[in-house]
């Protein structure tokens, strides 16, 4: 009987252990496939990554967008209007993409302070704003206002 016993623990122990490592795997994948969003403020102040794929969220700049003759190469500006992030984009940009409006971009921020687009999405109505890029707007004028009475 002990050694049935004993038998059953060893297998017990070994399905626990199976189920953690394959957990870990699953949670490790997982996290490295996130994207986080981040605002031009929260890239200036150091809280983003370089070199991973990240969202960076604003309203594009007036009068930032500039286009490369002969090919699909985009540059624009996105701001939070406390920071602003230059933008690399080569590709077709949506329908709805104005300057003043608000944008998100998929993309890798590179040491040079500027955001390689993959992919951009702009916003569809007039009166949409992204709940990210809202919720960013709004830490950056408390922050801002946070700043203001210290002084």
């Amino acid at each position: 009987m002990r050694e049935q016993r004993r038998r059953r623990l060893w297998m017990a122990g070994a399905i626990l252990l199976g189920v953690g490592a394959a957990t870990a795997l699953v949670l490790t994948a997982l996290r490295e496939n996130l994207e986080h969003f981040y605002s031009p403020t929260d890239v200036a102040e150091g809280r983003a990554p370089t070199a991973r794929t990240m969202r960076l969220g604003g309203v594009v700049l007036e009068k930032s967008l500039t286009r490369a003759p002969a090919s699909l190469e985009v540059g624009f500006v996105v701001t939070d209007r406390f920071h602003e992030l230059p933008v690399r984009y080569s590709g077709i940009l949506p329908d709805l993409f104005r300057e003043g409006q608000s944008v998100v971009a998929t993309g890798k921020l590179h040491g040079d302070g500027v955001f390689e687009a993959q992919q951009v999405l702009a916003k569809h109505d007039e009166t949409y704003m992204p709940a990210e890029v809202k919720d960013a707007i709004d830490r950056a004028k408390i922050k801002k206002a946070q700043q203001e009475a210290a002084l």
